[in-house]
Formats: structure tokens, C-alpha cells, sequence
């Protein structure tokens, strides 16, 4: 899949799963970060690694997110 597309997949599902947290007001207890700032940040990185070709083996957004629920070491500059 191109990554333009990939990107564009990405960016919708994260701004679901962070409006549906949101609504039940979600909040990460460690951070202290609301779900949209942490699935903005989340989705930055996530970008960054597409546009590095990190992900080019892969046939979906959804695939995408689930590799990064599961590993977030995959994310060069997750912290």
C-alpha cells in the first residue's frame, strides 16, 4: 500500500479511537495526557515510521495499529 494512503488510513482511525476514549473520558493515568494528546503524539510517531518506510510490508491502517498497540519499540522515538 502506498504510504500517502497508509498515512491518510492511520490518521482516521487514531482520531476514532480518540474521540470514542474521549467520550468516556479517558485519561492516561501516567502522563497525565488526554487521549487526544496521546494518540496525537502516538500518531506523529506512527507517521514518521511510515514515511521511513517501517511499515511498507504492511496491507493496512489496521495492521499498522495493531503492530503498535502490541510493540511500541517499533516507534524509533516513542518515549
Amino acid at each position: 500500500m502506498k504510504r500517502d494512503e497508509l498515512i491518510r488510513q492511520v490518521k482516521e482511525k487514531y482520531a476514532s479511537i480518540a474521540f470514542s476514549e474521549s467520550q468516556n473520558h479517558f485519561k492516561q493515568t501516567t502522563t497525565g495526557m488526554t487521549s487526544e494528546a496521546y494518540y496525537e503524539k502516538l500518531l506523529q510517531a506512527v507517521i514518521k515510521e511510515i514515511s521511513n518506510g517501517t511499515f511498507d510490508n504492511v496491507k493496512s491502517a489496521d495492521e499498522i495499529i495493531n503492530k503498535v498497540a502490541v510493540d511500541k519499540s517499533i516507534l524509533s522515538e516513542w518515549k
